[in-house]
């Protein structure tokens, strides 16, 4: 789960163009070679104490391994993410550890589920986005998918892990809004379909290659799990700030506060803590 969001600070990449100046009596000078095109592919590579995406951690709150693709032709764009995780596997281990315990206690018998589960989240996406009024407000519209190879949620009779959203935002001055939605059930929850994440956000200089971005969220999630025969809501608040610093050169760090309001019993690990609880992350990232 990319973020978004749940996570990351924009780099700014500044560049001086060098100058020449020519005597007066001097001899006309061959025309200077023009300075090669910025390519329009970038990449990007860091690590971060936690993985947390929309508040819940992903990496079981351990370190996370990252880094991306990105390339872009005018306002189009697209780009590929990845990222270590554990909560698939955990998920399994869970509902061993679950049936086990269930079985003893009734005393029949459990067969346990290959608790091999997808190591890494993959994700995929593109879309567009440009000026509606120029250096005012802006927009950025499209899809993103989340992979993850080698899961087996079925055997723990969920849905598929894997997830498509559809997404959309507005940009004025330092404020963002932003609406996804999901065209698949989310992240292997059953019947979640159509499930919404409503993000607000914005991006302040500090100056000295410093910014902060606070950050308000909610993840309306959808289904049965959420509403119907009394069973818990998975649905909650997300809320981070985030101190950014661009040292140059492609280098950048990042020190996030991230809080939810997720009920603890939605969101555990198979060990009983609670993924969605308060903390801070620090990340470092080298863009190229």
């Amino acid at each position: 789960m990319k973020k978004t969001a749940l996570a990351a600070v924009a780099v700014l990449a500044l560049a001086a163009g060098p100058t020449i100046a020519f005597a007066d009596d001097a001899p006309a000078p061959a025309a200077a070679a023009s300075a090669p095109d910025a390519s329009p592919i970038t990449y990007n590579i860091g690590v971060v104490s936690d993985y947390r995406y929309r508040g819940i951690s992903q990496s079981k709150m351990k370190p996370a391994l990252q880094g991306g693709i990105d390339y872009a032709n005018g306002p189009i764009y697209v780009g590929t993410w990845a990222s270590t995780i554990q909560w698939v596997k955990d998920a399994m281990v869970g509902y061993n550890r679950a049936g086990e315990a269930a079985a003893a206690a009734n005393e029949t018998t459990f067969t346990p589920v290959s608790e091999k589960g997808a190591p890494v989240e993959w994700d995929l996406y593109g879309g567009t986005k440009g000026d509606i009024i120029k250096d005012t407000l802006s927009y950025d519209v499209g899809v993103l998918a989340y992979v993850y190879l080698g899961q087996k949620f079925h055997d723990i009779h969920l849905s598929n892990p894997d997830t498509g959203e559809v997404y959309g935002a507005l940009t004025y001055g330092v404020f963002t809004a932003k609406v996804s939605v999901s065209a698949t059930p989310l992240f292997g929850i059953p019947k979640s379909k159509g499930s919404q994440y409503y993000d607000l956000s914005a991006n302040f200089d500090l100056g000295s290659g410093f910014s902060l971005t606070p950050d308000v969220a909610y993840q309306h999630v959808e289904g049965s799990y959420a509403k119907d025969n009394g069973l818990p809501s998975y649905s909650y608040g997300a809320y981070s700030a985030t101190l950014g610093k661009d040292f140059g050169k492609g280098v950048s760090a990042s020190l996030q506060v991230i809080a939810t309001d997720a009920k603890k019993a939605d969101y555990v690990t198979s060990n009983g803590r609670f993924t969605g609880r308060t903390t801070v992350v620090a990340g470092v990232k080298y863009s190229f």
